[in-house]
This record gives structure tokens, C-alpha cells and sequence, in this order.
């Protein structure tokens, strides 16, 4: 069937509702678009549905065919491609596990909340890394070693209030560098 018949069949069921003119549009395309169906691995059963259902909106949207924007077979494989689409968002895509099946989520923090961690450690280590020594050992034994305030002045024979004023002074200077970091 050449192109020019196949628009001037659909223009006489627009107009018309020819059913000659739609037995014979139908005698040719509906094989053609169940062979397309079946290419795009729908089974037999669901290619012929796709086939009539094809035929079917053909029949009833005739009218919205315009020969000025392209071809009769393009129009009509469209609509059949556009029923394809429709079947396959309706279906299913995912199936439901077994009620046996003991598979948990994972407990694996995600990607990017690793990246964003790694990110604030390295910002850290590097603010950290620019405090003086006295400063730099109190962080150390209070927040690495995990010692208190008391402990870590026991530790480095200092009193305690040298210990709270140090770490006071390395919030302050730790607090502008990691501002937007943390």
C-alpha cells in the first residue's frame, strides 16, 4: 500500500467513517503492527491486543490525522507505539520477594554521606593541624584519647583551668576555619 493510499484511507474514515476504507487500512496494517509488536517482545497474545487496540483508536481518532505533518504509516505506527508505551507503565516492573525471603536493607551508610564525612575529616585534620602545640595536645588527650578535662590536666601536671582555657582558645580558633565545613 503506498503512502498516498494509506492518507487517503484515513481521511475517508475521518470524514466519512468509511468501514471499506477501514477494512482495508486494517487488512494491511494490523499484521504490520502485531510483526512490530512481537519485534518489540511482546508475546503473541499481547502483540495481537496491541494490534486491535491499535486498529481500534485508528478508528475513532481518524479525524486528528493531518497528511501536512507526515506520512499515513508514520501516524499509524505511532499510535501503535504509544499503546506499547502505555501497556509497559501499567505493567509491573518489579515482583514481590518470597515471604520467606530474609534479606535485610543494608546498614552501609550511604555514598555521598561517606564523601560528605571524609570531606569534614580532612577540613578538620587540616584546622587542627594549624593550632600551637599546648593547644594541639589538650584537643588530642580530651577528644582522641577520650580523657576529661580533669584527667588530661592530671596528665600533663596542669591545672585544670589552664586545660578548660586551652581548649577554649582552639574552639576560637578552630571555630572560623570549619564554620562552613561542619
Amino acid at each position: 500500500m503506498t503512502p498516498e493510499t494509506a492518507s487517503n484511507l484515513l481521511l475517508r474514515i475521518a470524514k466519512d467513517a468509511d468501514e471499506a476504507a477501514f477494512n482495508e487500512l486494517y487488512g494491511h496494517y494490523a499484521p504490520r503492527i502485531k510483526a512490530y509488536m512481537m519485534r518489540e517482545d511482546a508475546d503473541d497474545a499481547a502483540a495481537d491486543d496491541l494490534a486491535q487496540q491499535a486498529m481500534a483508536v485508528i478508528w475513532r481518532k481518524a479525524y486528528l490525522f493531518d497528511p501536512a505533518k507526515g506520512a499515513a504509516n508514520a501516524w499509524i505506527f505511532r499510535v501503535a507505539r504509544n499503546l506499547r508505551i502505555d501497556r509497559l507503565r501499567r505493567e509491573r516492573v518489579w515482583q514481590a520477594l518470597p515471604e520467606d525471603h530474609k534479606e535485610q536493607p543494608s546498614n552501609d551508610p550511604k555514598p555521598d554521606d561517606v564523601l560528605m564525612s571524609n570531606q569534614r575529616n580532612q577540613a578538620l585534620w587540616e584546622a587542627v593541624q594549624t593550632l600551637p602545640p599546648e593547644q594541639l595536645q589538650v584537643i588530642e588527650l580530651c577528644y582522641l584519647s577520650g580523657l576529661s578535662q580533669s584527667e588530661a590536666a592530671r596528665h600533663l601536671s596542669l591545672p585544670l583551668g589552664t586545660v578548660k582555657s586551652r581548649l577554649r582558645l582552639a574552639y576560637a580558633k578552630l571555630r572560623p576555619l570549619l564554620e562552613n565545613t561542619l
